[in-house]
């Protein structure tokens, strides 16, 4: 098993596992089963969002993922929304016991993210607070927002953000820009990804240690690199500020996600020291004949 090389920022993608990524990122010939390893082998961190459907995993299966990573690689799950959407953080003994079933995977734990519905505002955020004045300090905390009033910079949002900095909480950072940066209603794809996605304004701040960038990107090539440029200085910034930031590559469809993050890794790589990516495991197979 591979190390992800030691690096002041964690490269991921949404999932691990993916069929059509077969003979592009992952090797061709790979069971399914074994896609969590390979994946592992090239990127240092994932979204976990099969825990936000799913719930939390059984202890075997945490084991096998445990198994199947480095100590360096980080899962960043995220609260199951019966947690968040059905109970609406009412559940703090649910929400800490999802915590310590993940101690399983030991040093692999990155922050745990907390997606709140679109409707939980600034008059819920008693119970954000109660949540985060029980959270462990051994495991960080990631919060995702998606009313609006956190996105009109007033009371609301300064009131918000005052509550993460006090518990050292990040604020995830979606960047839908270059996915709504053109429409395309021949394209199913593109028109899907629009309306699954909410449509928020980009309020780019880091409330705590690893801020977490989630980019939303296009079929365009363009267009994500135009929207990811300003996020080199951004970065440079947070890194030579000690920070250890995440950032995470979605497209519409998620095939190309995996090339997308090596561009943007290399581009990122003119301005700071970052170790080289792994070859992709396809690149590797096709290599051997």
């Amino acid at each position: 098993m591979t190390d992800y090389p030691a690096a002041p920022l964690r490269l991921g993608l949404p999932m691990w596992s993916y069929e059509e990524w077969k003979g592009h990122f992952l090797a061709r010939t790979t069971p399914m089963q074994h896609a969590l390893e390979e994946y592992a082998s090239v990127f240092g961190a994932v979204e976990g969002n099969t825990t936000f459907y799913s719930g939390t995993p059984a202890q075997r299966t945490l084991e096998n993922w445990a198994a199947q990573t480095p100590e360096t690689f980080r899962f960043c799950f995220k609260l199951p929304q019966l947690l968040t959407h059905e109970r609406r953080l009412n559940d703090i003994d649910g929400c800490l016991a999802f915590l310590e079933a993940l101690r399983v995977l030991g040093p692999r734990i990155g922050p745990v993210m907390v997606q709140l519905p679109r409707d939980f505002g600034a008059s819920e955020l008693l119970k954000l607070e109660r949540l985060l004045a029980r959270w462990p300090d051994d495991i960080g905390c990631a919060i995702e927002v998606r009313a609006l009033e956190f996105f009109h910079k007033g009371d609301a949002e300064r009131q918000l953000n005052r509550l993460l900095i006090t518990f050292n909480a990040d604020r995830v950072m979606l960047d839908v820009r270059p996915l709504f940066s053109s429409t395309d209603v021949s394209n199913r794809g593109l028109t899907k990804a629009q309306q699954e996605k909410p449509r928020r304004p980009l309020h780019v701040l880091s409330t705590g240690d690893h801020p977490i960038v989630r980019f939303i990107g296009h079929f365009d090539e363009k267009a994500n690199t135009h929207f990811f440029e300003p996020w080199i200085s951004q970065l440079n910034l947070w890194i030579n500020q000690g920070k250890k930031p995440y950032f995470f590559v979605h497209t519409p469809d998620n095939i190309l996600a995996p090339a997308w993050a090596r561009t943007f890794w290399n581009r990122l790589s003119e301005t700071v020291v970052l170790p080289e990516l792994p070859e992709f495991p396809a690149d590797k197979q096709t290599s051997l004949f």
